[in-house]
């Protein structure tokens, strides 16, 4: 099997990393927007071969703040935005999941919330890929544990709340970054510099 048949996969989180998250538990589909660079960096990773899947917490449902369609909406819009740049995700993947939160079945600890294996787990069952040559980004510990546990090169951004948690003590993380970056298009340059 030659390097460029290998299939290989980058996990996005969602708010922080594809999208600003200025509204915090966002349920108005009109109100989601994509950073101005995000089109252009999830072309790249797909011209570079790159399966794209969406793997974000939305503890909203389990809070009571939003329901499934209002998530489901805001998906759309999401999907619609990128479409009209000739982007299309492979999968979108969400935990509804927090154990702290008020509605259940919601309301519990569960493995699809990351940093579990849960979303990653279906999207190896779902699109078979080699993890050793797939990557995670995103802008919490969350994300880069999620990304380290489950064998994936993972990248921190400095964007959605990024810098407050490189200020918070990266090195003292019990799972470091590979890589971290500015916003979500530096980080899909620096795949592809290690794609060659």
């Amino acid at each position: 099997m030659t390097v460029n048949a290998i299939r290989k996969a980058v996990f996005l989180d969602r708010d922080g990393c594809v999208s600003p998250d200025e509204y915090g538990y966002i349920s108005d589909a009109s109100q989601y927007k994509l950073y101005p660079y995000t089109p252009e960096a999830l072309r790249l990773l797909k011209s570079l071969g790159y399966l794209l899947f969406i793997v974000t917490n939305q503890s909203g449902i389990a809070r009571g703040y939003f329901g499934f369609e209002e998530l489901k909406e805001v998906h759309n819009r999401l999907e619609e935005l990128l479409k009209a740049e000739q982007v299309e995700l492979d999968q979108i993947y969400f935990a509804p999941y927090y154990a702290g939160g008020s509605v259940s079945p919601w309301n519990v600890e569960h493995p699809d919330r990351k940093p579990g294996p849960g979303m990653f787990q279906k999207a190896l069952k779902e699109h078979p890929f080699q993890p050793s040559a797939s990557w995670m980004i995103g802008d919490r510990y969350t994300d880069i544990a999620f990304g380290k546990t489950n064998g994936l090169r993972s990248i921190l951004l400095l964007s959605g709340n990024g810098m407050e948690e490189l200020k918070g003590g990266v090195m003292s993380w019990d799972h470091k970054p590979d890589f971290i970056c500015e916003d979500l298009l530096t980080a899909a340059k620096v795949i592809r510099y290690f794609s060659k």
